[in-house]
């Protein structure tokens, strides 16, 4: 039977929809500003390429995932492709196309260079995952090509970082045009020049105003010298970053596995974060839904005889120190628990709760 596209099914907002066969298989992964606008041109015959008149044809089911802007959309989008490989996605499959982070490298004399994330999961062995992840700093992603790099050149620029993939034994032409300290042929000690990559890495790090400030102050600089050229450049560069990107939650850095889970009445919806990255939404139902000791059981019957998460991220739990000794008795190793208030858990719960305010709703009005 052709799946029969019901408009009002989809809300109208920002998030990535997931169509897949009659055997679960996902076919594609899309993003959108506006999700019910978007899937109803694939079902108004608008689009007459074969592949897509194909694909719609193979359709069984769509599951979206609601996002906060468009920002998530884009990065969660280029992370399910790359983790699911659809065969209706082309552009995105490879692992280093989509949104790049920037690196300050582990090296003796650091560099900065674009990083893209391995999206596959962690081993016990830490096959699928950076050899020197942890050891070298990462920040982004970047969503724009243009940004990004405007960021690179900048903050290489104005710290005089090496660009060289291979230290040379004398300066080159980058030194005096004074965009390298010159530290291959000691120009700058390593103890000066490790330094000013540190100092680079926190600018990094807190980038958003602190980076545009430490941009404007130094067009200035320029100004004043009457260095006009370099001064129009900075310009240049600063109306690019001043167009920040939205803040985003689903792509982040890190190195653990989270489990961020949202409790409701009956039901449970469990959003996997892992190293940072969003990956997937499973429901579950609870058992005894209305007792208030019912997601306590929930979480030490699922967590306690399997490897699960390094955190547990949950709107509510009865009593957390009973959930961490029934993990124990089970056999689970320790796992931490987190009911937070504030900051980004917390974001991230808010984000599980509206998926499942959505999916919630979305079943009450089917028939």
């Amino acid at each position: 039977m052709p799946f029969q596209f019901e408009a009002g099914e989809y809300p109208e907002r920002p998030g990535c929809y997931i169509m897949k066969n009659a055997e679960g298989r996902i076919l594609y992964v899309g993003k959108a500003k506006n999700l019910r606008s978007r899937l109803r041109s694939y079902f108004q015959n608008r689009d007459q390429r074969r592949g897509i008149r194909q694909m719609v044809q193979d359709i069984a089911s769509i599951e979206v995932v609601l996002v906060n802007n468009e920002s998530e959309s884009l990065l969660l989008e280029n992370n399910l492709i790359k983790i699911h490989k659809p065969p209706y996605n082309r552009a995105l499959k490879r692992d280093n196309s989509g949104y790049a982070y920037l690196q300050m490298t582990d090296e003796r004399f650091p560099r900065l260079t674009e990083y893209y994330r391995d999206r596959r999961l962690r081993t016990a062995s830490g096959e699928g995952r950076d050899a020197a992840w942890g050891k070298e700093h990462r920040f982004g992603p970047y969503r724009s090509a243009r940004f990004r790099d405007a960021v690179l050149e900048f903050v290489t620029e104005h710290y005089k970082l090496r660009t060289c993939d291979k230290l040379p034994k004398r300066v080159c032409l980058l030194y005096h045009l004074g965009k390298c300290s010159g530290v291959c042929e000691g120009k700058i000690t390593e103890e000066a020049y490790r330094e000013t990559a540190r100092q680079a890495a926190g600018l990094l790090l807190n980038q958003g105003e602190n980076l545009i400030a430490a941009m404007r102050a130094k067009m200035s600089e320029y100004a004043e010298r009457l260095e006009f050229e370099k001064a129009g450049s900075m310009l240049h560069h600063l109306r690019i970053l001043e167009e920040m990107p939205e803040k985003q939650i689903v792509d982040r850095e890190g190195s653990i596995h989270q489990d961020v889970l949202y409790f409701g009445e009956d039901r449970v919806l469990i959003a996997k974060v892992q190293e940072g990255m969003l990956r997937d939404f499973q429901m579950h139902e609870l058992e005894h839904a209305y007792d208030e000791v019912a997601c306590d059981r929930f979480l030490v019957s699922r967590y306690g005889e399997t490897e699960g998460p390094d955190e547990l991220i949950v709107n509510k739990v009865s009593d957390p120190g009973s959930v961490r000794a029934g993990l124990r008795r089970t056999g689970g190793r320790a796992i931490k628990i987190t009911t937070p208030k504030r900051g980004l858990k917390y974001d991230l719960l808010q984000l599980c709760k509206d998926n499942y305010e959505y999916r919630i709703g979305r079943d009450g009005k089917k028939p």
